[in-house]
Order: C-alpha cells, then structure tokens, then sequence
C-alpha cells in the first residue's frame, strides 16, 4: 500500500491554557498493509484503540485481496454461496457508479492485470501484447454484478480489486464510529487517506500536508501544500509511490482498464476533496488514469469534486491545474 498523503497536527495548539492535553486522544496501529493514525478530542478522555482495530479487522475480512479469507478473496477464487457484507456491497456499489461515471478508467476488474504486472499479491508475470490480450477479455465491470446478495459473473475469470478506494472506505466508517461516539472534532487517517471533523479547541484547523510527486519509495516526501478541511475527506493517487522500473522504463502500479498497461500521461498527483473519502478515493484513481486533458472535462462537469492536479511540462518542471473552489481549502496564513 502507498502513502499518499502526509497528515500534519499542530500540536503546539493544544499548549494553550485553554486546551487540556488529556483531552486530544491518539490511536495509531497498522491495518491494510498500512499505519493508521486517529487524533480526537475529548473530554471524558476515552481510548478507542480496541474498537478500532476490531472494526479495521472485520474490514480486511470483507474487502482484502491480501487475506485469502475475506469475502473478496472468496469471490475472485469462485467459492460458492459467499455471502457479502455491507462493507463489501457498498464498495461493489460505489465501483459501479465511479466506474460509469469515469467511463471505464476506474475500473476494479483490473484486479488480474494489476497481479500480472507484479502490483497485486500474485506472482509477477510476463508481460507481452499476447498476455494482455488474453486478460482484457475478462475486464470490465459490466461483466459482473450483485443479485439476491450474491456475486454473478459473466465469466468465471473475473476477479475485483478494491484496494483503489477501500482504504478511503475505511477512513468513511473509521468516522463514522467516532460520530457514533459523539466525538465532533478529530482526524483521521488510513494509508494516506484522510477525513477531518471540527476544529481544535481554540477554534484553529487541523492542517493536512499534500506532498511533492517524488519518485520515493520508502519515506515521506516534503510537503507542497497546507490544507484545511472541516467535514471534508481528501485522497491523493499518484505515480511516484508504487512503482517498477524495468530496462530504464518505469511503470506506475496504476493499470488502465482499456489498454492493459500501467496508465502513462503527464499527470503525477490527484489530490480530490469531496464529502466521502471513498468518493475521494475512487474518483482520485480514475482521474491519474483519464490523463490530464480529459480529467479537466471531467472535473468541470463534476462540481461535487474538488480537486488539485499535478503534471510535469514538456520540460519537466511541475505545473498544476486546480478545481476553482480548491482555494478555499487552502491554509490561511
């Protein structure tokens, strides 16, 4: 799983006489491949480390192509009588709708191509026209569907991946809980993906990060931009964190459901704003994959979406396209 977005707290607020410190609460661990982060405010100073990590387990047991015993294991090795969850059905559902409303470019079908190309748990394959040929006859969401809470295929070859956005998704119920909870200001963070409530207890923002596209593996990135967010959820996808580089030639982990091929355009980072991160999340993939000039088109029709694009010019330098009410998020100084 990448990292994709740096989460920054200001934790010198909490220093003022007003704020309590045992009021802001942490709770951070690992789920998904991942580190998760969650800072919360409050006053009766509860630790929900334990209700987290089992809603986070139960989560991997839905929608993890890496847990041969979740649900979506279970469907993409042709098990019979699997019976699907809400966890499972909502990330079936919202699929379906980014997928028609992408036109294809977000796509979970892709889940045998992104294993072919060594980006999925499977074993990395070789790669020529042939091959690819032979696995896009079984791609394609329009190929499978949900009935009487059972998956029904078209062909038994195809398989779903919803690591794309299921993080995102996470983050939604991670929120969720705490809404449950009573909790009204807090953040919180899942690979990268994040969604923030209410504000710190002075009244200032909690800030998030958006980092440089820097090919980098293993740490974090500098920070380009400060953002604020109050009720909004924010997803990056880009091309710089999971990656290979085979003869000189680097492929990008993300795969363009029509081609066969790992996405290649200009694009190098799509942070997308939305209510939702699994809206976030989703719409953040396939928008790297659409490219630069259809993903302007895209965005313009889909004002729900806040958004901030980064692409390198001809020359290499970076430019950036950004949705018109992007600024608002902005940190103000």
């Amino acid at each position: 799983m990448q990292n994709k977005i740096n989460f920054i707290l200001l934790l010198f607020l909490i220093s003022y006489s007003g704020i309590s410190q045992k009021e802001l609460m942490f709770v951070e661990g690992f789920a998904q491949g991942t580190t998760y982060h969650i800072t919360y405010l409050d006053t009766n100073e509860r630790f929900f480390k334990k209700e987290i990590d089992s809603i986070l387990h139960d989560f991997d047991l839905s929608v993890s192509t890496y847990n041969p015993n979740s649900i979506i294991s279970k469907i993409n090795s042709n098990q019979e009588n699997v019976e699907l969850d809400n966890y499972f059905v909502t990330c079936f559902n919202k699929a379906k709708e980014i997928y028609k409303t992408t036109k294809g470019a977000f796509d979970p079908t892709v889940y045998p191509l992104v294993n072919a190309w060594g980006f999925g748990p499977g074993k990395k394959e070789k790669i020529d026209s042939k091959k690819i040929d032979s696995i896009l006859r079984f791609v394609g969401f329009d190929l499978i569907k949900i009935k009487s809470n059972r998956i029904i295929k078209k062909d038994p070859r195809v398989c779903l991946d919803f690591n794309a956005f299921a993080q995102g998704y996470s983050v939604d119920v991670i929120a969720e809980f705490l809404n449950s909870k009573g909790i009204t200001s807090y953040i919180v963070e899942i690979g990268g993906e994040v969604y923030v409530k209410g504000k710190m207890l002075d009244g200032s923002n909690w800030i998030i990060a958006i980092e440089k596209p820097i090919d980098n593996k293993a740490a974090e990135n500098p920070a380009l931009i400060t953002i604020n967010l109050d009720g909004f959820a924010i997803a990056t996808s880009g091309n710089y964190r999971k990656y290979s580089i085979e003869n000189g030639v680097k492929y990008a982990h993300h795969i363009d459901p029509k081609t066969g091929y790992p996405a290649k355009n200009n694009l190098l980072s799509v942070s997308v704003v939305s209510k939702k991160c699994i809206t976030s999340d989703a719409n953040a993939t396939g928008i790297l994959v659409m490219g630069l000039e259809k993903a302007k088109k895209f965005l313009k029709k889909h004002t729900e979406l806040d958004a901030l694009l980064i692409y390198s010019d001809d020359t290499g330098n970076y430019q950036y396209y950004e949705t018109p009410n992007f600024n608002l998020f902005r940190k103000k100084e």
